[in-house]
């Protein structure tokens, strides 16, 4: 059975750091590409990062360049998103992203990043 497990979401400071992480299980995790996405409450699920399977090449939406990144640890079956500089946008419900072909995708069902003084 596939699964993929985030942790780490917290309330935060504005301006801090905090780091996500996504553990997978049931499948051949250095196979799948892996994205994080993000759902604010009202708002559509947007792509936050992603990372190819062999972590060698990853992508960011504009709005948190430079602030996240994103990193895998193939050996570990498990993907991270390192969050700096955290802003009152950036509060959202974290889910991350298994593809591993076009009908091939699995989703985690989500942490919970509040940002507040």
């Amino acid at each position: 059975q596939v699964q993929l497990v985030e942790s780490g979401g917290r309330l935060v400071q504005p301006g801090g750091p905090l780091r996500l992480s996504c553990a997978a299980s049931g499948l051949t995790f250095s196979r799948y590409a892996m994205n994080w996405h993000r759902q604010a409450p009202g708002k559509v699920r947007e792509l936050v990062a992603a990372i190819t399977s062999a972590g060698d090449s990853s992508i960011y939406a504009d709005s948190v360049k430079v602030r996240f990144t994103i990193s895998r640890d193939n050996a570990e079956n498990t993907v991270y998103l390192q969050m700096n500089n955290l802003k009152p946008k950036d509060p959202a419900t974290y889910f991350c992203q298994g593809v591993g072909g076009a009908q091939d995708n699995c989703w985690g069902r989500g942490t919970q990043v509040t940002v507040s003084s």
